[in-house]
């Protein structure tokens, strides 16, 4: 179910309140990234969609289920069968929501366990596999659904025959429209900026020679859809693995995992562009890259409890960065 009313107006209300204390807390993060390396938390099936509850636990996806991992290192299921769980997000109230790849949906997991399927199809198709996800103030749900692997049934088709792959927002349970069209043509990880100016969209057709590797900025508009006008390129891995998920920190850089460390003939190398954490001005300047051995590096979420810890998933391993010296606290 969407916000009621009311809890829409305190979600709109401790947004503004973000706005007004961002460029404070951006003062206080030094804008020296640390020098400190990576630390490996483990092979434990971490791979894809970290997110962090407010209740201080991390979750993640990898092998259908999504597994929990507490501050002191426990790690436990958090839910079994998750319909081949993707990209996590928790709510504005702490609901989970989960992109179910293989069960071609997206849900909403209540704190008693309740799930409501928020989406399944779209004009009475079946969505290819929901990845990633991200909302904006009201409480607005954009997913990408994009196709990595098989496409024999794919059901979402434009007006021509070609198959869709885009983004969609979710207005309410059931309520459905397409976000994007021809402007991306594989659209993965998701961003909607504080301000609900902006959509980022990781556009990653990674196994096409001469495919989409790059991250796209969108003028968002008040309803929710996008000037299809106004996109503009913030980074480009050119042939090398493209942008997976991305994060925005509190420095107000966007920490992208992107990058292979072995090629992928003929789609990808991994010459210049190693497999890792990309570090980005909002004007697509590159800041710092932090190297991850594992291949594929896929997703990454602040949290702790300053949240300015950095999980990384990456080949079923679970990674930690600390990118803020004690001096930017």
């Amino acid at each position: 179910m969407m916000p009621h009313p009311q809890l829409r107006s305190k979600g709109l209300i401790a947004v503004l309140v973000l706005l007004l204390i961002l460029p404070a807390r951006a003062a206080s993060v030094s804008s020296t990234l640390s020098d400190t390396s990576p630390r490996d938390l483990g092979a434990i099936g971490a791979g894809e969609g970290p997110a962090w509850s407010a209740d201080g636990y991390l979750l993640f996806t990898g092998g259908g289920q999504i597994t929990k991992r507490t501050e002191e290192g426990k790690v436990s299921i958090f839910r079994r069968e998750a319909g081949g769980a993707n990209g996590l997000l928790f709510d504005q109230q702490g609901a989970l929501l989960v992109c179910e790849s293989k069960l071609r949906r997206v849900t909403r997991m209540e704190r008693n366990g309740q799930i409501t399927v928020l989406a399944d199809q779209f004009e009475g198709k079946r969505f290819n596999t929901p990845n990633d996800l991200t909302t904006d103030s009201k409480g607005r749900i954009y997913f990408s659904d994009p196709r990595y692997g098989p496409r024999d049934d794919m059901e979402i088709r434009d007006p021509d025959g070609k198959l869709v792959e885009a983004v969609y927002r979710i207005d309410a349970p059931g309520k459905v429209a397409r976000v994007t069209h021809a402007e991306i043509e594989r659209p993965n990880g998701l961003l909607v900026s504080p301000d609900d100016r902006y959509l980022y969209v990781a556009d990653n057709n990674n196994n096409n020679v001469g495919g989409a590797r790059k991250l796209f900025r969108f003028d968002l508009r008040p309803d929710g859809s996008i000037d299809p006008d106004s996109r503009k390129l913030i980074f480009d891995w050119k042939n090398a693995r493209g942008p997976d998920g991305f994060k925005l920190g509190p420095d107000g850089r966007f920490y992208v995992a992107a990058g292979l460390n072995r090629p992928h003939p003929p789609y990808e190398t991994a010459n210049t562009l190693r497999g890792g954490i990309y570090v980005l001005e909002t004007n697509g300047t590159l800041v710092k890259f932090v190297p991850i051995p594992n291949d594929e590096v896929t997703n990454c979420a602040f949290g702790g409890k300053d949240r300015k810890t950095l999980f990384i998933t990456a080949g079923g391993h679970l990674w930690s960065w600390t990118p803020f010296s004690p001096s930017s606290h």
